[in-house]
């Protein structure tokens, strides 16, 4: 083994050891045996150029294997650096993610959890383990039924079988919990679904309302419609057992529909807003701000932001708010020095979209204010339009002739969203949030906003991508060339009085 080893150290130099002991050998011969034979010198001359070409085939061979290692060694680092690189990246996104679930595990005032299929709890939050007074190791990985209070269950158990079978439940119900404590929760279920379309788990989202002790969900709802009607009265602690059950569920309908326009009449709703900035630097661009709303109650009852608004469009109450929104903007333009590059974009329901005389009022509003239309800017959700596309084309029609602009919200890459363009001239296309979310761990989402982007560019339609958290997202939708951002990297909601301020920070 040592002499094949010694012999593999010493074989690539033997060639050129021979070439140089023959040319030696032929100069002395030349010199000091003049008269030797000829064949022999042909011979020796014939070694010679025979070790020169083995010596110059061992040269050309090992610059060539060379070659291949210093490419594939390149390769290698360039390989070994890309790792490095994304490992540095899925460490920060990692730390980003978890910095981000630490503030919704610590301060999300709902009771946020996710089960799998079992119904055994894979994420809970701190709210969701506080409300039922148990800790952490009570709660992971275990069943539903297991921890949750009966009467609970048997709330939950039918919801459950719903939201598995991929539709989004909600509803409210009245809860005594371990602490005796009166409990109005409000629950969202929603199913998730993976890559194929099945649902592999659903979310959890009670949102609690207390109570005192042993008040009652309709009890109260006739106490705040009692407001309506001046009139007042001492409530019974027991319900009349006489009463027949489907007139007091007419009855509780009626009084939350008084209540809601009570409130909009008293103006117990705040606007809110968050900046939607141009991506280029430019003094003269327009800065929008998307209008959100909120009710007074949410803050003291736990209310999550816009909860409210699916029991107003429930009761055919969003156009009444839609138009105190816009009067609430106008008068805000009116009593304030609104820079001219401010606009507002304004959310408008399904229903609103249907409402005949919507786009007159806003006719009047503006023409008595004196505002310019460009200065309301319309957004209107892609399922409002896909569900009533008729009234929609109508509405987009007649809002634009006045001068105002309309903005396509949770547009998607698939062909009903791209369909829709050949009937509404959109001003904006608002690039669905869950897709901005995820593009730079996904290449397919990335490929589907680089086509919207185009897709929209050619049509001279202006993009907005929203939900952007990071400045990593901020700098590739740049890159990509979407022309607005809205998002948390740029803005958080604020009240609407505090625009003046944001804007003079902004510029």
């Amino acid at each position: 083994m040592y002499a094949h080893s010694k012999i593999n150290t010493i074989k690539p130099f033997l060639s050129a050891t021979v070439a140089m002991v023959v040319a030696g050998l032929l100069i002395v011969l030349d010199h000091v045996m003049p008269s030797i034979e000829s064949h022999i010198i042909v011979g020796l001359w014939v070694i010679l150029v025979t070790s020169i070409l083995i010596t110059i085939i061992q040269v050309v061979h090992t610059e060539k294997a060379f070659s291949m290692q210093f490419a594939q060694m390149a390769a290698q680092k360039e390989r070994l650096a890309n790792e490095i690189k994304h490992r540095l990246w899925a460490e920060k996104t990692s730390s980003e993610n978890k910095a981000r679930l630490q503030i919704v595990d610590e301060h999300f005032p709902v009771m946020l959890a996710y089960f799998n299929t079992e119904q055994r709890c894979c994420y809970h939050n701190q709210a969701f383990r506080q409300c039922f007074g148990l800790r952490p190791e009570q709660i992971e990985n275990r069943f539903l039924y297991e921890f949750l209070h009966e009467s609970f269950h048997i709330h939950t158990r039918h919801e459950i079988e719903r939201v598995l079978s991929g539709e989004i439940v909600q509803n409210q119900h009245a809860q005594q919990l371990s602490n005796q404590s009166a409990c109005l929760v409000t629950a969202h279920l929603i199913p998730h679904f993976n890559s194929g379309g099945k649902v592999v788990g659903f979310y959890t989202l009670y949102t609690p309302r207390f109570m005192e002790k042993n008040e009652l969900f309709l009890e109260n709802l006739k106490e705040k419609s009692a407001l309506v009607s001046g009139q007042s009265y001492t409530r019974e602690r027991t319900l009349n057992s006489g009463i027949d059950a489907e007139h007091q569920s007419m009855q509780a309908s009626i009084d939350l529909s008084n209540r809601i326009v009570l409130a909009i009449e008293r103006e117990e709703f705040r606007l809110f807003c968050q900046k939607i900035l141009p991506v280029k630097s430019d003094r003269n661009a327009t800065i929008y701000y998307e209008i959100l709303i909120r009710m007074e109650e949410e803050e003291s009852n736990l209310i999550p932001p816009g909860a409210f608004l699916s029991l107003v469009e429930n009761h055919n109450l969003m156009p009444r708010l839609d138009e105190w929104v816009i009067k609430k903007i106008i008068q805000y333009f009116s009593k304030k020095k609104i820079g001219a590059e401010i606009s507002f974009c304004v959310n408008l329901s399904g229903s609103t979209l249907k409402d005949p005389v919507f786009v007159d009022y806003i006719q009047n509003f503006l023409k008595d204010a004196k505002i310019q239309p460009e200065k309301f800017c319309f957004e209107i959700e892609t399922y409002d339009v896909i569900a009533n596309l008729q009234n929609t084309v109508s509405f987009v029609q007649k809002i634009q002739q006045l001068g105002c602009l309309v903005s396509l919200c949770s547009f998607n890459h698939d062909r009903t969203s791209f369909d829709l363009l050949r009937h509404i001239k959109a001003d904006f296309l608002k690039i669905d949030g869950s897709i901005i979310c995820n593009m730079l761990r996904d290449a397919e989402d990335l490929r589907k906003i680089e086509n919207i982007n185009k897709f929209a560019h050619a049509l001279k339609i202006r993009t907005i991508g929203e939900l952007v958290e990071t400045q990593a997202v901020l700098e590739k939708l740049t890159e990509i060339g979407i022309d607005y951002i809205q998002g948390f990297a740029v803005g958080r909601p604020h009240p609407i009085e505090n625009i003046s301020c944001s804007t003079v920070d902004s510029q």
